[in-house]
C-alpha cells in the first residue's frame, strides 16, 4: 500500500508533538513537589532546607552541640551558612568604643509574677513523677517548616501592603508549620532535664552566684539543641500570610554567661524561616568580662552579616540600651526584643508577627515559658485560665502581676488560640511595627536602668488607639533568676531608687487621678524629685490619648476584682521600738512568711509600713495578719477580713489587735509575736517614723 506524503507528515507531526508533551512534562515535575488538598503543590522542603540540612550535618560531624565538653575555655566556631545572601549584608556596623563607666545593678528585663512561676514548677514537677515509671513519649521538636515558596526579592515593605489575617483549618496543618525532628541522644536535648551529679556542686554554686544561673550544665548543652513542643495542639492548623513582613530581633545584654547568650541566639536562627529574619541586633551595654570583648567579634563572622554587635560606649542601663537597638535595627520593618537568656519555640515566628502586618499599630507579646535555671527543663507558667492564658496586671504600688484570662475575653474570639487583649506586658520579650515604636518615640528617655518600661509602652500603646495582644500560639522560654545570685552592686549616688522613680514618672504621665492610689502604696515617694516630664504630657496631649479611667473600665477592668483599690492611710512610716534602735521588718518574706525586727536603717523598704482606714497594716501588696501568736504575712484581700483589725494608740505607743492582744517584740531574738496587752512593757512600745524612701 503507498503511503500519502500528507498523511506522513500529519502522522510524524502527532507523534512528535506528543513525546515533545511528555518530554516538557516529565522535565518540569519537581521532585519535591506534593499535591494538597486543593490540588495545589507545595514543596515537601523550602528552597532553603537542603542548606540547613548541611549545615546540621556538619554540626553533628564536628561534635559543635556540645560546647566545653572537652575544654572549658574554648568555645566551638559554628560554620553557618549565609542565609540572607551577600546582597543584603550592611557596611561593617560602626563599633562604639569603651570608655570606663559606673557600675549599675544588673536586673532582668522581664518583670517576674514569682508565684506564677512557682506555680507552673510544681504542675511540671508532678508530670515528671507520673512519667517516671512508665513510657515517656518523645515530644515533637522544631525543625524547618513545611511551609509556602517564598521568592527572595518577594519582601514586602511599606504601610500600603495588605496582609491576610490568620486562618484557622481544623484537621489541614498550617502552612508555616515545621517538620518534627527527632531527639539527639545528648544533655538537654528535648528541654528533657538535665541534672549533674554531686561532684559538679561547688563548680554549680559559685556559677548560680556569678551568673544566676547554672551555667555548669549550660555549657555542656547544645547551643543549637531540640526542645519539645509545648503548644496548644490548636496552633498546628492556624494558616498565615505566605509572605509575611520580615524582622529585626534585638537581644541586649550586661555581663551575662556565654552559652545562655548565645543559646538564645542560635535558637532564632534554628527556628526562624530565614526570610522572616532580617537580622539579630545584639546591644553590649558595656558588659566588662573578657568572652564578650574580642571573643564576640570573633565569633559572629561566622553569621555573614546576620548578627550585628553593637557596643555601648558606656553602661546605658537595660531601657535605654533597647531605644538604642531600635535605632541600630534597621532592617526589619518589626522589632522584636528578646531578654538574653531565651530559646524560642516552635514556630513561633509567624504567630508573633501576623497580628502586627494586618495591623500596624498592635503589639504582640509571646506567651513566656519557664526555663528552669538548674536544669533546663521547659515548662509554662501558672496563674493563667483553664488554658493556662493569663493577662498582665500590676497591683496599686505597681508589682507585676499575671491574673486568669477573662470569659469577657475568651467570648470575644472563636478559637482559645486566637490572640488575646492584655492590659500590659512584662516587658522582656514582645513584638512591635518599627515606625510605630518611633512614632509612640520609644521609651521614656528619663526612665532608667530597668522597671516600669513594660508599664510606660503598654499604657501609651492602648491609651493612644493601639493594642497589647498575647499570642498563644507563639511561646518563647525564659531563664529565672536562681536564689544564691549576686547580682551587681548599685551605681554610686543613685539616690531615690531608679525603679521607684521609674514608677512615678509613670503614674505621673497616664494614672491621671488614679494615681493617688499609687502613692497610698508608697507613701514614702510622694515627695521625691522625679525629672521632668512635659513632653511626655504633650506627646499625650497632641495625640489625642484616652484616660485612665476609660483604659481601667475598657480593657483593665478586671484589676480592682484581684488587687481592689486601697483605703487612705492613716499613718505610715518605719515602726520603731523606742530607744532600742529596732525596727519592724518584713525579712524580705511575703506570703506566708514571719514578721521579725532588724536594726532600723531609715531606707523603707522592708521596714515600711502603713496602716490604713480600713484598720490594715500593710508592706506593697503584703497585709500583716496575726495566726496564733505568730505575726505573718500574706498578699492583701481587701475583701477579707483577717487582715483588719489593727489599732495604733499614739498616747500609749502600743500596736493592738482586735483579738485583744498587742504585738511584741524579742530584742534578743530579733523576733516579734503576740502577747497580752501590758502597759508597762517596753518591748509592747512602738512609734511610726515617717521616713523617706532612698
Amino acid at each position: 500500500m503507498r503511503l500519502r506524503p500528507s498523511f506522513v507528515i500529519r502522522s510524524a507531526t502527532v507523534v512528535g508533538v506528543f513525546f515533545f508533551v511528555v518530554w516538557i512534562f516529565t522535565r518540569g515535575i519537581d521532585e519535591n513537589a506534593v499535591e494538597t488538598k486543593g490540588g495545589e503543590r507545595r514543596r515537601n522542603h523550602p528552597p532553603w532546607q537542603e542548606r540547613r540540612d548541611e549545615w546540621e550535618k556538619q554540626f553533628q560531624e564536628d561534635r559543635l552541640f556540645v560546647p566545653n565538653r572537652e575544654k572549658d575555655n574554648q568555645m566551638p566556631q559554628l560554620k553557618v551558612p549565609n542565609f540572607i545572601g551577600e546582597e543584603d549584608e550592611d557596611e561593617e556596623h560602626p563599633r562604639h568604643e569603651h570608655v570606663k563607666g559606673a557600675g549599675i545593678p544588673h536586673v532582668d528585663g522581664l518583670e517576674v509574677d514569682l508565684k506564677a512561676v512557682r506555680e507552673g514548677r510544681k504542675k511540671e514537677d508532678s508530670r515528671h513523677e507520673e512519667e517516671k515509671d512508665g513510657d515517656v513519649k518523645q515530644p515533637q521538636v522544631g525543625a524547618p517548616r513545611r511551609g509556602p515558596e517564598i521568592a527572595e526579592n518577594m519582601r514586602r515593605s511599606g504601610n500600603n501592603v495588605k496582609y491576610r489575617p490568620a486562618v484557622m483549618k481544623p484537621g489541614e496543618l498550617g502552612n508555616w508549620e515545621p517538620e518534627p525532628e527527632k531527639i539527639p541522644d545528648a544533655p538537654g536535648e528535648g528541654s528533657i532535664p538535665f541534672k549533674l551529679g554531686p561532684e559538679y556542686k561547688e563548680d554549680i554554686a559559685k556559677s548560680i552566684k556569678e551568673f544566676g544561673f547554672n551555667i555548669v550544665a549550660s555549657d555542656k548543652i547544645s547551643l543549637d539543641r531540640t526542645i519539645k513542643d509545648i503548644r496548644d495542639p490548636e496552633c498546628k492548623y492556624w494558616h498565615y500570610d505566605t509572605k509575611l513582613p520580615n524582622m529585626s530581633v534585638i537581644i541586649v545584654f550586661y555581663n551575662e554567661a556565654w552559652s545562655v547568650v548565645m543559646r538564645t541566639v542560635h535558637s532564632v536562627i534554628k527556628r526562624t524561616p530565614p526570610e522572616l529574619l532580617a537580622e539579630i541586633v545584639l546591644v553590649d551595654d558595656f558588659s566588662t568580662k573578657e568572652h564578650w570583648k574580642q571573643k564576640l567579634d570573633d565569633y559572629i563572622v561566622q553569621f555573614k552579616g546576620l548578627v550585628k554587635l553593637v557596643r555601648n560606649k558606656q553602661r546605658e542601663g537595660l531601657i535605654q540600651a533597647r531605644s538604642i537597638g531600635a535605632r541600630e535595627a534597621k532592617r526589619g520593618k518589626i522589632l522584636v526584643y528578646l531578654d538574653s537568656h531565651c530559646e524560642v519555640g516552635i514556630n513561633w515566628a509567624p504567630a508573633l508577627i501576623s497580628p502586627i502586618a494586618v495591623n500596624r499599630t498592635t503589639c504582640t507579646v509571646p506567651l513566656i515559658d519557664v526555663i528552669d535555671g538548674n536544669n533546663y527543663n521547659i515548662y509554662g507558667q501558672g496563674g493563667g485560665d483553664e488554658y493556662g492564658h493569663a493577662r498582665g496586671a500590676w497591683d496599686w504600688s505597681l508589682l507585676w502581676k499575671r491574673v486568669p484570662n477573662t470569659a469577657r475575653e475568651r467570648a470575644r474570639h472563636k478559637y482559645h488560640t486566637e490572640p488575646y487583649r492584655s492590659p500590659a506586658m512584662a516587658g522582656g520579650l514582645f513584638a512591635i511595627d518599627r515606625e510605630y515604636f518611633f512614632e509612640l518615640g520609644l521609651y521614656d528617655p528619663g526612665l532608667k536602668i530597668w522597671g516600669g518600661e513594660n508599664f510606660e509602652i503598654s499604657y501609651k500603646i492602648w491609651q493612644c488607639g493601639g493594642e497589647v495582644l498575647f499570642t498563644p500560639c507563639s511561646r518563647i522560654g525564659h531563664i529565672y533568676r536562681l536564689e544564691g545570685w549576686a547580682g551587681n552592686p548599685p551605681p554610686a549616688n543613685s539616690g531615690l531608687s531608679v525603679v521607684l522613680q521609674n514608677y512615678m514618672r509613670v503614674v505621673e504621665v497616664w494614672w491621671d487621678e488614679y494615681k493617688e492610689y499609687f502613692y497610698a502604696s508608697r507613701p514614702e515617694i510622694r515627695n521625691h524629685p522625679y525629672g521632668d516630664i512635659s513632653e511626655l504630657v504633650a506627646f499625650r496631649e497632641r495625640n489625642h490619648c484616652k484616660s485612665f479611667k476609660w483604659f481601667m473600665e475598657e480593657i483593665a477592668y478586671d484589676i480592682v476584682e484581684h488587687f481592689p483599690l486601697p483605703p487612705k492611710n492613716k499613718i505610715w512610716g518605719e515602726i520603731r521600738g523606742p530607744d532600742s534602735g529596732l525596727c519592724l521588718d518584713s525579712m524580705g518574706h511575703k506570703d506566708g512568711g514571719e514578721m521579725g525586727i532588724g536594726g532600723c536603717h531609715g531606707m523603707g523598704g522592708n521596714q515600711m509600713f502603713r496602716l490604713n482606714e480600713a484598720n490594715e497594716m500593710a508592706q506593697y501588696d503584703q497585709c500583716i495578719h496575726v495566726v496564733g501568736t505568730l505575726v505573718k504575712l500574706d498578699h492583701c484581700d481587701t475583701g477579707h477580713t483577717k487582715y483588719r483589725g489593727w489599732e495604733f494608740d499614739e498616747e500609749k505607743k502600743m500596736l493592738r489587735h482586735k483579738i485583744g492582744k498587742c504585738l511584741d517584740r524579742s530584742e534578743i531574738l530579733h523576733q516579734v509575736f503576740m502577747s497580752d496587752c501590758d502597759e508597762s512593757s517596753k518591748t509592747q512600745k512602738w512609734e511610726f517614723n515617717q521616713v523617706m524612701a532612698m
